[in-house]
């Protein structure tokens, strides 16, 4: 249908204020529509199940859909639309069984259907039902309905007049939508909370209410930071308790002769299957982004042929990949718009979608990958490109703690940075990495997510033993930095705040929006953001958190460098 688009959750939106006829990212109009209405369906979804958990009615099945629906909308996931009709219906279905066994809750029981009301915020006279819109709304019977109905249900459409309360629901769903990914991920691995569900669905359902002030929803935000910091809490002990706590591990740049394969994404499970499927087959496995901390985990490097690294960060794929001599495999967010150079080698798994790709389901089987890079061949010889070491996670640099506290009260490190977040195209992002070459030799930085191949191959050097450059994770690994943080305000003492310790952050998708709330919802101070400040921000919201947070855009290496150490 191709009718206009709004989109602006992400950091390289168009002109700073949103995409209106293709997203920056390859989404087109379409896409764009029918995730705007599988977000309308899984807040009614959520308004039914925060309804019935008031009650004491929960389903999993709902509650790990809604994890899945608003993950599959994150930039850079899902960018075929056919894959959004089931979903769409399902989160439907899940809604009307939770409403029925609501309906035969409250038979006989007048009180009942009063506090359903207070719950989703209908006034006390209001008809004994969920009010008409994505708690009562059908889907259309096949994508081109899906597609209409997701034009009347998009971001503009939003009926609430004040601009600082649909600024402040904007970043509540965004935030959401990073740390259902987390909880997601850490479902996989067996790690779920019903503390975290009842958040999900409440701020969710809390979206589609009018009877909310600012106050309401200032605190609403803080709620979601609170929300992902349990998100990232349950994925860290997923990822530690099935594969073990990092170890400072070095990882190879260069490429070993024969047969590759190549894994993106988030993914550890999704890597260990294809690990365990590729044993003695002759087949190197490599990561590529965010995968590049799996090297640490003990239960991943005990394989052999889990060799090395290939490639930076998400938006060069379209230049690397092509260069890859073997297929590559998408486990979560972050793929591009295949070129034809390797179009026929990409394959997605999860949640991730691109139209024409093969896409392996459900039951995991890597056998098209495996007979491709068979076919294939790989690399045709040995080469060396240095090495990178991962692994400086929270019990790494906790082992070194006395360490690092006896050279920090002897004035040999002078100030912590923590350089991380999202990578990007646009030009303005040189600055992360002119930030980190004019970082003093007294100083330490730590970096995280994918942000951090603007110079993860840098050699900084150490001081007394301890590199200069700490690479704590994956971005969900943000957990492990937080823990550092108190962990070394226990050792001196005094509030996170008082530390020798700076933020310096870049954003590009909903995660990032994640963790940027849970730091706030902590007290953190005083974080630089960048490159842009996000377009769903409006003045009045951006003025509050420069007041009370001392946010603030980031300016010049050499200014801010200067502003921060004196």
């Amino acid at each position: 249908m191709n009718l206009d688009m709004f989109c602006f959750q992400c950091e390289q939106t168009a002109h700073g204020t949103g995409c209106t006829k293709k997203g920056v990212c390859g989404k087109d109009a379409d896409t764009a529509a029918v995730q705007d209405l599988l977000i309308y369906a899984t807040k009614g979804l959520s308004q039914v199940a925060h309804a019935a958990r008031e009650q004491g009615i929960t389903d999993n099945a709902a509650d790990r859909f809604v994890c899945e629906g608003t993950f599959s909308t994150l930039t850079n996931v899902n960018f075929d639309a056919e894959r959004f009709v089931p979903l769409v219906r399902r989160a439907v279905e899940l809604r009307d069984d939770l409403k029925s066994r609501l309906n035969q809750a409250a038979e006989g029981d007048a009180g009942l259907w009063a506090k359903i009301k207070k719950a989703v915020g209908l006034a006390e006279d209001s008809a004994i039902s969920f009010p008409e819109g994505p708690a009562t709304f059908q889907p259309a019977a096949d994508l081109e309905g899906m597609i209409r109905q997701g034009h009347e249900h998009g971001i503009p459409d939003d009926p609430e007049a004040n601009e600082d309360i649909k600024s402040l629901k904007e970043t509540v769903i965004y935030g959401l939508k990073g740390a259902c990914a987390y909880a997601d991920h850490a479902a996989i691995l067996g790690q779920e909370s019903e503390v975290f569900y009842a958040e999900m669905h409440r701020l969710l359902a809390a979206t589609l209410r009018q009877d909310l002030g600012l106050e309401d929803w200032v605190q609403l935000t803080m709620d979601c930071g609170q929300a992902n910091m349990k998100a990232m809490e349950l994925l860290d002990a997923g990822n530690t308790g099935k594969y073990g706590h990092p170890t400072p591990t070095e990882v190879p740049l260069g490429a070993k002769k024969g047969p590759a394969i190549c894994v993106s994404g988030h993914d550890l499970h999704d890597l260990e299957l294809l690990l365990k499927q590729t044993e003695g087959q002759g087949i190197q496995i490599y990561t590529h982004g965010e995968m590049l901390p799996c090297h640490g985990y003990p239960e991943l490097k005990k394989y052999p042929h889990f060799y090395g690294h290939f490639g930076t960060a998400w938006q060069n794929q379209q230049q690397e990949f092509k260069e890859f001599p073997g297929p590559i495999l998408m486990t979560t967010n972050c793929i591009q718009k295949p070129r034809e150079e390797y179009a026929d080698r990409i394959y997605t798994t999860g949640l991730v979608g691109w139209p024409g790709t093969t896409h392996i389901g459900a039951d995991k089987d890597f056998t098209p990958l495996i007979e491709k890079a068979l076919e294939m061949g790989g690399f045709p010889e040995d080469t060396d490109n240095g090495s990178v070491m991962v692994g400086f996670a929270r019990n790494a640099v906790l082992g070194v703690a006395d360490k690092v506290v006896d050279l920090v009260k002897r004035g040999k490190i002078r100030h912590f940075f923590l350089v991380g977040g999202c990578d990007g195209a646009k030009p303005g992002r040189s600055y992360y990495e002119d930030f980190v070459d004019q970082v003093p030799e007294d100083c330490v930085v730590l970096t995280l997510a994918c942000g951090k191949f603007r110079f993860f191959d840098k050699d900084l050097g150490s001081i007394e033993g301890l590199p200069r450059l700490l690479d704590v994770g994956q971005c969900n690994d943000a957990f492990s930095a937080i823990q550092i943080a108190v962990a070394l305000a226990q050792a001196f003492d005094c509030e996170v705040n008082e530390l020798p310790l700076s933020m310096v952050l870049s954003w590009y998708e909903q995660k990032a929006v994640a963790i940027l709330l849970t730091l706030l919802s902590l007290g953190i101070k005083d974080i630089r953001l960048g490159p842009t400040l996000p377009a769903f921000v409006s003045e009045n919201v951006l003025n509050y958190l420069v007041e009370n947070f001392d946010i603030k855009p980031i300016s010049t290496p050499e200014e801010d460098l200067k502003a921060i150490l004196g």
